[in-house]
């Protein structure tokens, strides 16, 4: 009998604390802000999905395959820019050399992703990406 009273007296602690922390979003218990924004989800639905991104060949404004994008990733800084991962060079995968570019200097249209002024040889010329472990 004894237990069952402390049962209910500890759920009735927890739930009054939950009611109490209700609203107030909590990581690694510091509160946390929420905002909400309204999005244009008609504009939003024409846009571009990653998955249907990767993978695809990265033309010139010659026309000329220069590779491949390889994936897309958002900076972890406060600006959340976005870039394109582009692998460059190799064959079936093998010796390919990876490279980010901002993802607004891609050009997508027709469902064909332009890198207008880029050659093969300058994005091999570029810093290797290597993703973090």
């Amino acid at each position: 009998m004894r237990s069952m009273q402390l049962r209910t007296l500890l759920a009735a602690a927890l739930f009054a604390g939950t009611l109490a922390s209700y609203g107030n979003a909590q990581a690694q218990g510091a509160p946390q802000s929420i905002t909400e924004r309204r999005t244009d989800v008609v504009q939003l639905a024409s846009g571009y999905r990653a998955s249907k991104l990767t993978g695809a060949d990265v033309f010139n404004k010659n026309k000329d395959t220069i590779g491949t994008v390889d994936d897309l990733i958002v900076s972890p800084g406060g600006d959340r820019s976005t870039y394109a991962i582009l692998s460059v060079g190799g064959f079936l995968g093998m010796g390919k050399h990876l490279v980010a570019v901002p993802f607004n200097d891609l050009q997508i249209t027709n469902r064909r992703v332009v890198l207008p002024e880029a050659t093969k040889k300058s994005l091999e010329a570029l810093p290797e990406f290597k993703y973090a472990d």
